[in-house]
């Protein structure tokens, strides 16, 4: 089950995230100037309970989850592939989620570091697919 949309604050994204993860509140300063839209960041030391509640599979986990107009987005997912997603409403896609932690995924960039390559998995009710490959 989403979070509701009427839950939010009109616009307001919400990320929960490891306490005190660092490398989320990069990922969030991009999709608040990418997306134009406030994030709200939550330390939430029981994060597993939230990601069950809206659905994110155990083994595509990574170390934060937004709540975007009522998709899920956990890890760092592209903010391109975001749009995408929230344009298109594809049916059974819940949320995307990009497992992990991959060097040079948004928030994860490391200067002079080569870049992994890493998928951007859709999930919900319509299974798991391929969303997006980067690098």
């Amino acid at each position: 089950m989403l979070v509701s949309t009427t839950a939010l604050a009109a616009g307001d994204i919400v990320m929960h995230r490891d306490p005190g993860c660092g490398c989320c509140s990069k990922w969030a300063a991009q999709v608040s100037k990418q997306l134009g839209r406030k994030v709200k960041v939550v330390d939430n030391a029981q994060r597993p309970a939230l990601q069950r509640k809206v659905g994110v599979p155990i083994d595509l986990s990574s170390c934060h989850t937004a709540i975007v107009d009522g998709m899920a987005f956990e890890g760092h997912v592209p903010i391109a592939d975001m749009k995408r997603v929230l344009a298109s409403r594809p049916n059974g896609v819940h949320g995307l989620a990009v497992p992990g932690m991959p060097v040079g995924s948004p928030g994860m960039e490391a200067p002079g570091v080569r870049a992994q390559p890493f998928s951007v998995i859709a999930f919900g009710t319509g299974g798991r697919k391929i969303f997006a490959k980067h690098g």
